[in-house]
């Protein structure tokens, strides 16, 4: 027992900067307090006292702000910085070396008995206010943005972000960022991690168009050089500027 509660003390240290004492780990973390009541009731729950177990979890609800059902299973090492609203459904499964912020949801989608609640392997990381709902699977090293509503599974060292969540293309993004040097701006000019569907189609529309103009540039100069006339417009427009349009739409 003594040496869980060392590793979990050594993990704050690790996750949290401004953690700056054991004593102040042991006496102030509500997160450490949570999961070694969880302990407690997870260990009389195995025992059978199953309302004793409810119990302890409700007085650990009470002192913590963080809830966790006696059945859930939760790893070593596992971190819950600040907690407060944190809610750990009764078949949730959360792997070694996991951590969670404060307003974290890990529940259910069914009123069904059996499994129901999500699975994190080792080393995940839910950010702040996520919710992970059903017998999904989270796999080892991945993470969740904050806000998140995960309805899906997530493969091992994946991030999830949004609403509903999806899998950022890591890829994806590095061959927009190269595209953007060629013309010259920032292409979307923000994360792509945004779930506004509206903004994204905007920059979308305006990274085409910058594109466009580019290739119809490109070409003005291949006539011109076989010695076609390319007249220009018959009225001044102003000049298209991708990269201030972008600005405007964040």
């Amino acid at each position: 027992m003594f040496n869980r509660l060392r590793e979990d003390v050594s993990v704050v240290f690790e996750r949290d900067p401004a953690a700056r004492s054991a004593w102040e780990i042991l006496t102030t973390y509500p997160g450490i307090h949570a999961i070694v009541f969880h302990r407690l009731a997870h260990r009389l729950w195995g025992w059978r006292f199953r309302w004793l177990a409810r119990y302890v979890s409700y007085l650990a609800r009470w002192l913590t702000g963080i809830e966790i059902h006696p059945a859930a299973r939760v790893g070593r090492r596992v971190f819950i910085d600040h907690g407060m609203g944190v809610v750990i459904g009764e078949t949730a499964e959360i792997g070694d070396d996991t951590t969670l912020y404060h307003g974290v949801t890990l529940g259910g989608t069914t009123w069904n008995k059996g499994k129901r609640h999500p699975t994190l392997g080792t080393g995940v990381v839910v950010g702040a206010g996520a919710k992970i709902l059903g017998p999904i699977i989270i796999g080892d090293g991945a993470k969740v943005g904050s806000n998140a509503v995960v309805v899906k599974d997530v493969p091992a060292g994946a991030t999830a972000v949004g609403i509903p969540a999806r899998i950022v293309d890591a890829e994806h993004e590095k061959r927009k960022a190269q595209k953007a040097e060629t013309i010259g701006f920032s292409a979307y000019a923000i994360s792509q991690d945004m779930s506004d569907p509206i903004v994204k189609a905007i920059h979308g529309l305006i990274d085409h168009s910058a594109e466009t103009d580019l290739r119809i540039e490109r070409l003005i100069e291949q006539l011109q050089r076989l010695g076609a006339s390319v007249e220009a417009g018959q009225a001044e427009k102003p000049a298209f500027d991708p990269a201030y349009l972008n600005k405007i739409v964040d």
